[in-house]
């Protein structure tokens, strides 16, 4: 019978102890440490329906955008309702506060899930890939920008991303943002004839997203374009130097005024984090301000910033080491004996929190389980039968050195043992 293979562009996520680096190890490791840091800032977790109306990111994400022309995973359900699986996370977080009508109250919200588009898979890309976000809503701009940057340097640190880069922008009010645009449209229109189909259609539809072309071309003949610094008002400049200034000691921010954001909702501040590990796509965080989105989806007026964080493309570039734990294989040799001596692993794990401890569930000889505790890479075996329960005992084996020799201990050697393991 033929196999069903996994679809195109969709990843099975195994932690494997024999091997650290291994993709989902690295993956499984970075989402607990920056779950960690969320919890450590007091967010609150929140988690939305993968499935969600398409129109919700049609007035969100913005017709122009490739997510909703290109990259929808969108179908009809058997009421013929056009549903897609969601692109993004900050679309439906605002959807559900405004449906639990709680869009008046101040939140600081985490989220954590997969996400899909469809799009040609790359390195550190999928068509399903997991996204973790925050959201700090009803808060004007001002602290919040700082608390963003702040999380983002606690990710920084804590998984040792080398090399990194925070850029960060100001789109404007309103009021300068419309007028820029006017400004820049004006100028491109004379070089519609050397854009290419991407970005003559930004143009029309949303011409600050030019700013982000990858067209070499394109690139050149924004070289002498309008800027948008020259347009934001004094407050705003203000802003991203006081976020220069105030983080300077922990973290590399650069001011880049070409920066933008690919979805239409951001206004306001607008930030990345970038790191040359990651080779020309080299992005592995962003988001900013946007204080229309809520009553844009029929809420009230929210301000609120946000960001998304793509787990695949952090998990590559982290720092996983933590991960190599001591791993203690724990056996049992007879099945007469399983419940008492498995109340022995269960209090050894209590001992030590650096450790892992494997207790090996399946029957076979005690040869077979040790050459599995050696696949696995656990450096020490201890091995409980019914004369060592007997005399309260644990055989102890290093397998770090096979020609070490195993001892004896009793439970009270064996804390002490387990307490000496780093």
């Amino acid at each position: 019978m033929e196999k069903i293979h996994s679809l195109t562009g969709m990843m099975d996520l195994v932690g494997k102890k024999a091997d650290k680096s291994e993709v989902s190890n690295r993956i499984f490791f970075t989402e607990k440490v920056i779950k960690n840091i969320f919890q450590s800032y007091c967010l609150s977790e929140i988690r939305t329906p993968a499935l969600e109306d398409e129109n919700l990111f049609k007035r969100s994400v913005g017709d122009t955008s490739d997510i909703v022309n290109k990259e929808l995973y969108s179908f009809l359900d058997k009421n013929d309702k056009r549903i897609v699986l969601r692109p993004e996370g900050t679309a439906g977080v605002i959807r559900s506060i405004i449906e639990k009508k709680i869009d008046g109250d101040a939140h600081r919200l985490w989220y954590l899930g997969p996400m899909w588009r469809y799009e040609r898979p790359q390195k550190g890309r999928f068509r399903q890939f997991y996204q973790a976000g925050i959201e700090i809503l009803g808060h004007e701009e001002g602290l919040a920008e700082l608390e963003m940057i702040s999380l983002i340097c606690s990710i920084n640190t804590q998984l040792e991303i080398k090399n990194p880069v925070i850029k960060i922008n100001h789109l404007g009010n309103k009021e300068c943002k419309k007028l820029f645009c006017k400004e820049l449209v004006s100028y491109l229109k004379p070089f519609s004839s050397k854009l290419d189909k991407k970005d003559l259609e930004r143009l029309d539809g949303n011409p600050l997203r030019i700013l982000d072309s990858k067209n070499s071309e394109t690139q050149n003949i924004l070289k002498e374009a309008p800027k948008i610094s020259d347009y934001l008002p004094k407050e705003s400049l203000d802003l991203l130097n006081l976020i220069r200034d105030t983080f300077s000691n922990d973290c590399n921010i650069e001011i880049d005024h070409t920066l933008v954001r690919g979805l239409d909702y951001y206004t306001g501040f607008v930030f990345e984090a970038i790191s040359p590990e990651l080779g020309a796509q080299d992005a592995y965080l962003g988001g900013g301000r946007y204080d229309q989105l809520c009553s844009q989806l029929g809420g009230k007026d929210l301000p609120a910033i946000g960001m998304a964080i793509g787990i695949e493309r952090l998990a590559s570039i982290a720092n996983t080491s933590e991960i190599n734990k001591t791993l203690v294989s724990f056996i049992i040799l007879s099945n007469k004996i399983e419940q008492k001596a498995y109340k022995i692993a269960h209090d050894l794990r209590s001992v030590n929190k650096k450790l892992n401890l494997d207790i090996q569930l399946s029957d076979g000889s005690l040869k077979s389980k040790l050459r599995r505790a050696n696949k696995d890479n656990a450096s020490y075996a201890l091995i409980v039968g019914e004369e060592e329960l007997k005399s309260n005992t644990v055989i102890v084996k290093s397998l770090l050195d096979e020609n070490s020799e195993q001892s004896n201990m009793n439970i009270n050697e064996l804390h002490d043992f387990i307490k000496s393991i780093v």
